[in-house]
């Protein structure tokens, strides 16, 4: 007689093929009792996978934006009133606005807004994160909007675009004209020309010096009307600018005229 070597499990005896069906039938017994005693330890190869890719990926923590983070939040719901007139809001740059900010590129500037205003999100590509610390072209700081009102833009342009002396003043760059004929181009989005310049003025804020301007600007992209601000401080160049369509203009001119005049660095 012939003997498996299957002692160690279960013993099984084969003497000719007349046992045949008779050691199928134990065989089977056999796996089926194992089947039962012993939990199955196979795990499909997709699941597998799956588990090595979960293990591999990095902790990610995901945090609730804050609410001058998020879109479509109107700017009273997250920024103080402004102690000057309450039905205006206070906002004041930090470094965890822009990138320019954080790499000490620009100088902190505050401005005041309705509170129906809302900041929203400007494009990577003009928003100078490519570039700093170092900058040869201007970007946009921040945008803001409201689409009864206007719109608001801070644009900063390196110094050296516009003279070779270091920690230049506005005055340094030249007449309220000059300027305006260096930067129209940031104001209304395109083309330039000197005459659609209605009145400029020269303001004194402590220690800094600003050109305002009143635009006209039938052919802009911005709107058809455009009031701007400009001041140097460092080694950058600031030029704040509120645009408005013929009907915004018509009903907020004088709202959009106190958002200007409160813009300061």
């Amino acid at each position: 007689m012939a003997t498996f070597p299957f002692t160690s499990l279960l013993p099984l005896s084969v003497s000719s093929s007349s046992h045949s069906s008779s050691r199928l039938s134990t065989l089977h017994a056999f796996r089926a009792s194992a089947s039962e005693s012993v939990p199955c330890q196979h795990t499909p190869r997709r699941e597998f996978l799956k588990g090595i890719a979960l293990q591999a990926l990095p902790l990610v923590v995901l945090r609730e934006a804050t609410p001058s983070q998020a879109r479509e939040v109107e700017v009273g719901a997250f920024l103080p009133p402004s102690p000057s007139d309450p039905s205006f809001v206070l906002f004041k740059a930090s470094p965890r606005d822009t990138p320019a900010l954080r790499a000490g590129n620009v100088k902190p500037y505050k401005f005041i807004l309705p509170p129906t205003w809302k900041k929203t999100r400007v494009p990577n590509m003009l928003s100078g994160n490519y570039c700093q610390p170092k900058c040869d072209e201007p970007w946009v700081e921040v945008l803001f909007e409201d689409k009864k009102q206007g719109k608001i833009q801070v644009v900063a342009s390196p110094l050296i675009r516009l003279t070779n002396i270091p920690n230049a003043s506005i005055e340094d760059l030249g007449s309220p004209e000059k300027v305006i004929a260096s930067l129209g181009q940031f104001v209304t989005g395109g083309a330039f020309d000197p005459d659609e310049v209605l009145e400029t003025s020269v303001q004194k804020l402590g220690d800094q010096t600003y050109y305002t301007y009143v635009l006209e600007t039938p052919y802009a992209l911005t709107g058809t009307h455009n009031l701007a601000k400009a001041t140097a401080k460092g080694n950058t160049v600031v030029l704040f600018v509120i645009s408005a369509n013929d009907e915004q203009w018509q009903t907020y001119e004088e709202t959009l005229k106190a958002m200007l005049d409160s813009f300061e660095v």
